[in-house]
């Protein structure tokens, strides 16, 4: 456990439902199932064009709206957790989820799909904070791994669906795939969030062990400090690089001209894309669990180094041998593995770093980070017109590495100062 974390939070053992493992459990599949809202959207993408000629650039900017309003509500939708509980902001979250993809199946206009695109958000954004927090909270002694597994099923939950969806809209047409699995998701997800809860009483560890626990700030009081936004910027460096990824990895399979190369692999054989899909999925979410859990071990700001510089290498391989079908799935692969450890790395650090009282609320706010990083996604499609993704790759590559060596050597000794100043004022508050 790194030696950030404090005094003493032990979560009761509390049985059935309240138990702190089947809540995890449960917010896990809840984020698997809103998964898809992000992760298969590049398949949607295409057929889209196809039909309405609207434009790639056109269509993603609902992407990025669809991000931003997820990721820039989260502060609000934690602070509705916080007070309220996780149970009637996640079943909120259901029903604004399913009908945005129902809009979505019904979309014969740009604006109509934009709508779709904000309530989808705000969808997301309900689950997806809501989950993270309530995982922080019952796991104060392992913040790392139960963040990290939350949101593994938000990372690999869509890799189960994938298939199914991109078959589909194939035989269907993506309008019935948004409906069906609009509904599909929303009816799940609300009947899962009737059983989640907040931990009753999170004084002590849960091992009978005690923890350091950093002082609890407000998101008020932490948007007030210096080490909030150097990790806030951070956080938008390295995503930028992965949402551009999740995002445009359908287009740039279709410009290097293999998307729908034939790739047989484990006696199956699937159009490269619908495969690197599947493979990108589990690998974004295995890492999430196994980086949140190196970090409780090794540290944060030394895991992140390790991983971001990885980030950026993975995508200058991409970038150099990604015309090759084999080559593009192993690094499309380490993209996602790499930057997929964002989300249980960041919240984790927050609730080092500012405490568990407001958890879900300064979790999301530090959430928003991944919805600048969204901005830059029109960016890069303008940047890669005519084909030319070399420019994205270079200058997402070179933020990633800078991030991860800003992460060891300028947040690890600011955050170390900023948690003790916070437990010696606490001291003398007593």
């Amino acid at each position: 456990m790194s030696e950030e974390q404090t005094i003493g939070q032990q979560v009761p053992a509390q049985t059935g439902f309240r138990n702190r493992w089947v809540q995890l459990i449960l917010g896990i599949l809840c984020m698997g199932l809103v998964a898809n809202l992000q992760y298969g959207w590049t398949l949607f993408v295409e057929p889209m064009n196809a039909k309405h000629q609207w434009g790639t650039a056109a269509i993603q900017l609902a992407f990025s709206i669809f991000i931003v309003t997820e990721t820039w509500l989260v502060p609000i939708e934690g602070w509705l957790g916080d007070k309220f509980g996780p149970r009637p902001v996640v079943a909120g979250g259901a029903i604004f989820a399913g009908i945005g993809w129902v809009l979505n199946s019904m979309a014969d206009s740009l604006p109509l799909l934009y709508t779709a695109a904000v309530i989808s958000g705000i969808g997301a954004g309900c689950v997806y904070g809501t989950c993270v927090g309530n995982a922080l909270k019952w796991f104060p002694d392992r913040r790392g791994l139960a963040a990290g597994l939350t949101a593994a099923g938000f990372g690999a939950g869509a890799a189960i669906t994938v298939i199914p969806i991109a078959n589909m809209i194939a035989s269907d047409g993506y309008e019935k795939t948004f409906l069906t699995f609009g509904i599909l998701q929303g009816v799940v997800i609300f009947a899962l969030a009737l059983f989640l809860v907040r931990p009753r009483a999170p004084k002590a560890a849960a091992n009978g062990k005690k923890i350091v626990e950093a002082a609890d700030y407000t998101p008020k009081q932490m948007l007030k400090t210096p080490v909030f936004w150097l990790i806030y910027v951070i956080y938008v460096g390295v995503a930028a690089g992965g949402v551009m990824a999740t995002a445009q990895l359908g287009p740039i399979a279709h410009d290097y001209g293999i998307a729908g190369t034939p790739i047989t692999l484990f006696g199956a054989t699937l159009p490269l894309l619908t495969m690197a899909l599947s493979i990108d999925n589990v690998a974004n979410g295995i890492t999430r669990p196994l980086c949140g859990m190196i970090s409780d071990k090794i540290g944060r700001e030394n895991t992140m180094l390790i991983v971001f510089i990885g980030e950026g290498l993975a995508l200058l391989g991409l970038m150099q041998w990604g015309h090759n079908p084999y080559a593009f799935m192993v690094f499309a692969a380490l993209i996602f593995m790499f930057w997929g450890e964002i989300f249980s790395i960041f919240p984790a650090i927050c609730g080092d770093t500012f405490g568990s009282k407001f958890a879900s609320a300064n979790a999301g706010t530090l959430y928003t980070a991944k919805g600048a990083a969204a901005a830059l996604v029109p960016v890069a499609s303008l940047l890669a017109v005519g084909g030319n993704w070399n420019r994205v790759f270079i200058l997402a590559a070179i933020v990633t590495i800078t991030a991860g060596i800003a992460a060891k050597f300028l947040l690890a000794p600011m955050r170390k100062r900023f948690i003790a100043d916070g437990l010696e004022r606490a001291k003398q508050a007593q």
